[in-house]
């Protein structure tokens, strides 16, 4: 019997959106096959009856479920859906030990493990559960798509794949051995001073106050995270950061090996002006080469759209939440 540890959760509305009168709110928790217990925010539409379609959501890569996923959760609940946005393992209000570290494994499993929890509750039918992954969680939606046939159906929004830009760099501009040789020096050499320390040095949120040269990408993830527009005091990006080594693995640990085998329905969803579109492009090319399934899936491209705005709109209803209803209508 898995022994869940007790979380100390916020019962309040302490979110970065405001909360909707259509939508019931109640915190849950769940765990995963490695024992950590996950902590919820669970937005049910007023009224409902009956088996729901469900969805759980999670992301942006070091955000908490008060800030984008949450704004998704809560809008897809709207528009008839029971849906859940999470905090992954070692961040927000989840347990485990240490905090602010990443797996590709356990992070992947963190949305197996929310597939897991809805198909048991009463008011959700087990065959029509979807996941949402935004920014970095969009890769490991996709990752958790192409191993777990239970999910019906996909969006990655504004995706990262976390394995490509670690190991590569930003735009692969460090697609080296000699440049991976440095980055595993320095991370196995932080390694020992941490152990020496008995503490995980902080790599730092987003860079705070902002240098004037700062390229456009770090202004887009300042403006959401370090201003009362997306500010979160649980918030990784927001404040101290992931853990120097909190991403080491990814280094050696590729996701997405296997997505050209997902048969169940899939949306990559991207701005055109973001920086980080190619993910999004090349992630779908690589999951159409060979699909067995291919008429299921689609890359949908937003033309005036930067990063952040995929988080919570960016001020021009850049989110296509009609899109999104109609997506997981038809495929749940």
């Amino acid at each position: 019997m898995v022994r869940s540890e007790e979380l100390n959760l916020t019962q309040q509305w302490d979110k970065t959106f405001p909360q909707s009168e259509k939508v019931e709110h109640i915190k849950v928790t769940f765990h995963n096959r490695y024992g950590i217990t996950l902590a919820a925010d669970l937005y049910k539409p007023k009224g409902a009856v009956g088996k729901l379609a469900a969805i759980a959501v999670c992301g942006p890569f070091g955000a908490v479920k008060e800030q984008a996923s949450g704004l998704y959760a809560q809008t897809m609940a709207e528009r008839g859906f029971l849906a859940m946005a999470f905090d992954p393992s070692f961040t927000g209000e989840s347990g485990g030990v240490p905090r602010y570290v990443a797996s590709p494994d356990i992070n992947t499993e963190d949305f197996q493990a929310a597939v897991d929890y809805l198909s048991l509750r009463e008011d959700v039918d087990s065959e029509r559960i979807g996941i949402i992954g935004i920014c970095g969680w969009g890769g490991m939606a996709l990752n958790a798509a192409a191993l777990d046939t239970r999910i019906k159906a996909t969006v990655a929004a504004t995706m990262y794949d976390m394995a490509r830009v670690n190991a590569k760099g930003y735009f692969d501009a460090e697609d080296s051995e000699g440049a991976r040789y440095e980055k595993k020096k320095a991370l196995n050499a932080q390694r020992i001073e941490d152990y020496k320390h008995g503490s995980y040095a902080l790599g730092g949120g987003v860079v705070n106050p902002l240098p004037e040269d700062a390229p456009f990408f770090v202004k887009d993830y300042y403006d959401y995270y370090k201003t009362p527009r997306g500010y979160h005091p649980r918030s990784l990006n927001s404040n101290g950061g992931w853990n120097v080594t909190g991403c080491m693995s990814f280094l050696n640990q590729p996701i997405l090996q296997y997505s050209s085998e997902i048969r169940s329905a899939v949306l990559v969803m991207h701005g055109e002006k973001a920086h980080s579109c190619y993910f999004s492009r090349d992630a779908f090319a690589s999951m159409m080469n060979g699909n067995p399934c291919p008429d299921n899936k689609e890359l949908l491209i937003l033309p005036d759209v930067v990063h952040t705005d995929l988080y919570d709109g960016g001020g021009k209803n850049a989110i296509p939440f009609h899109k999104l209803e109609s997506f997981f209508q038809t495929y749940l």
